[in-house]
């Protein structure tokens, strides 16, 4: 039975000052790191009751890469092997990125926000590709075609470029190794949690994935989905993830 361990990357700046972010490559705060290595340490606990990680997948975004190495070096496995994916990457957020949530809910309203952060096929106002935060002016993309760049994402745009990666990358290696990580981005997560529970598009708009929780789910040999649990102190989950909730305002 392959375990796949799902793991939001620690608090990020731009989480702390609550702005949108999306692909705008931003480092960990302080608590953040605390989160990464508290999840490294939760792992290593399961580590001894048989959970067996040999392979990491991340982004390319360094939030979600520091993450990971903070995280297996608590576990005492920095020596897996690490496999990153620009589809990994947060749902990029157009126009929005960098402005502030409050803020922006205050000028457009609290159910058009709502609508632009969580729901399934609703985009944000896109970038023009002469906006400097336009992923084409960003090196780790160069060798990729234009046509993959998003100049703004939806969730149902995220589950399609995350659900090859799935197939190909993913559970190719869940059918070699007991046990893969991802660390990866809320809503890469969220995309990839509705394909594997097989979430309505009405009902996705209420999962939230709060930072730093390692969210472990178990396989049988078909990798159909069996069982799935996150790790850590529940009621403080319940807070983190109705942080999250808040955050718009």
């Amino acid at each position: 039975m392959p375990d796949l361990v799902l793991l939001r990357h620690g608090e990020s700046t731009w989480n702390a000052q609550n702005l949108f972010t999306g692909w705008t490559d931003v480092d960990l705060t302080t608590k953040g790191e605390d989160e990464a290595r508290q999840a490294g340490a939760l792992l290593a606990a399961e580590q001894r009751n048989g959970l067996d990680l040999r392979v990491v997948h991340t982004s390319v975004l360094t939030r979600a890469v520091r993450t990971a190495n903070l995280a297996l070096d608590e576990l005492g496995r920095s020596w897996l092997p690490v496999r990153r994916h620009w589809r990994l990457n947060e749902r990029h957020y157009g126009a929005l990125q960098g402005l502030n949530k409050k803020e922006t809910t205050a000028k457009f309203g609290e159910a058009q926000v709502k609508v632009w952060r969580r729901s399934y096929d609703t985009p944000p106002l896109p970038l023009t590709p002469d906006d400097e935060r336009h992923p084409v002016h960003d090196d780790r993309y160069r060798d990729l075609p234009r046509s993959v760049l998003p100049d703004t994402e939806c969730l149902a745009d995220v589950v399609v470029r995350m659900v090859p990666y799935w197939e190909d990358d993913i559970a190719a290696d869940l059918r070699v190794f007991p046990g893969v990580l991802v660390v990866a981005h809320g809503n890469s997560i969220r995309a990839l949690v509705k394909y594997l529970k097989g979430i309505p598009d009405d009902e996705i708009v209420g999962l939230e994935v709060p930072t730093g929780v390692p969210w472990w789910f178990r396989f049988d040999d078909d990798l159909e989905l069996v069982d799935d649990r996150q790790l850590g102190d529940p009621e403080a989950i319940r807070v983190a993830t109705e942080a999250v909730a808040r955050q718009a305002g």
